[in-house]
């Protein structure tokens, strides 16, 4: 049995694992030989990579500490389990479990899928000239384009949200959210959070949104860039603003003439020369998807917010000592830089 850069803490009980894989018929025997090897380019839920009897199957569960709300496995199962036929982007589901006394935490196996994920570390490998990235901006917006037309009533997921009030209740939540996990005083968090408050939309469109979707988070099929085969990471989806949905999208993409300081604290493959800046995007999607947008400094400054959040409640995790990866260490600067640079927006009243 190996398990291969698993931090430590992180390891996977594999004779429950191999017993429960049985249970579902995705192996034969639990004597075979389990290979584990952990991704470690993520900063939420784990993922693992598992290798027995000649096939492979992905592993999903929470990092320990985690709140169930932003890491809810059933959630993730649920929408890709439904999405399958509508919308064929996503890993086929094998199997769940809610037991926590396997893995310490509720989790779920699906398919490997294959093809190029463009993490910043892999764009900057590939080197890929500025034409590739134009081709890569616009199979990726499409992606989220079709994925916002889904009816996802016919799919069996109206239960995953509640569209009405859907904004208000996300400035509500992620404002709490911020205050739960806060180990530092910083002002530019409390203006954010009240001017969203005051300047929040009351009438805007809903559908399946992402909630979490930027370049490493898609895999596309070749270095041809024109097809996306898979959106991964769904445990934040729900049915709400598709704009929300875009603002999160544009609170990750750099440019290159962000300061230093926001390309390190917010790697993306978006600061190469070749891609959109943020307010093409913004033409791009309103022109792809026949929606008008109004209003879109709030977007990207929630945006901005919600990843400063999420930075936060990670440093919360590390600095009680529930996570040991030194990534992390950092992410409380990383959730004051965001707020700095969405009181920056606000003030200039742009997004670039």
């Amino acid at each position: 049995m190996k398990q291969q850069n698993v931090r430590k803490g992180e390891e996977l009980n594999v004779v429950l694992l191999k017993k429960f894989m049985q249970e579902q018929q995705l192996i034969n025997s639990v004597e075979s030989d389990l290979h584990v090897e952990q991704f470690t380019h993520g900063f939420s839920n784990l993922t693992y990579l598992l290798r027995i009897e000649n096939k492979e199957y992905v592993l999903r569960k929470p990092p320990i500490g985690a709140i169930k709300r932003g890491h809810d496995m059933g959630r993730e199962f649920k929408v890709q389990s439904g999405l399958e036929t509508a919308f064929p982007k996503v890993p086929k589901m094998y199997a769940f479990s809610e037991d926590a006394t396997i893995l310490g935490s509720p989790f779920y196996l699906m398919e490997k899928m294959e093809g190029i994920i463009l993490n910043f570390k892999e764009a900057k490998r590939r080197k890929l000239a500025p034409k590739a990235y134009k081709t890569i901006a616009n199979s990726w917006l499409d992606t989220l384009v079709a994925l916002h037309s889904v009816d996802y009533k016919t799919i069996g997921l109206t239960d995953l949200g509640r569209p009405e009030g859907y904004v208000a209740r996300q400035v509500t939540n992620w404002g709490k959210q911020y205050v739960k996990a806060k180990t530092d005083d910083y002002p530019e968090a409390e203006f954010v959070m009240q001017w969203m408050e005051e300047n929040q939309p009351t009438r805007y469109d809903h559908c399946l949104i992402h909630n979490d979707y930027k370049y490493d988070n898609v895999v596309f099929k070749d270095d041809s860039w024109q097809e996306v085969t898979a959106i991964l990471d769904w445990e934040m989806a729900t049915l709400g603003d598709p704009l929300m949905d875009v603002g999160t999208s544009l609170g990750y993409w750099t440019v290159a003439t962000d300061h230093d300081f926001v390309k390190q604290g917010i790697p993306s493959p978006t600061i190469f020369e070749g891609n959109p800046v943020r307010s093409e995007i913004v033409k791009m999607y309103a022109e792809k998807s026949g929606r008008s947008i109004d209003n879109f400094v709030f977007y990207y400054v929630y945006g901005l917010f919600k990843i400063a959040v999420i930075a936060q409640q990670i440093y919360y995790r590390y600095q009680q000592g529930w996570t040991t990866d030194p990534r992390f260490s950092n992410l409380n600067k990383a959730a004051e830089l965001c707020c700095k640079l969405a009181v920056k927006s606000i003030k200039k009243n742009k997004i670039d």
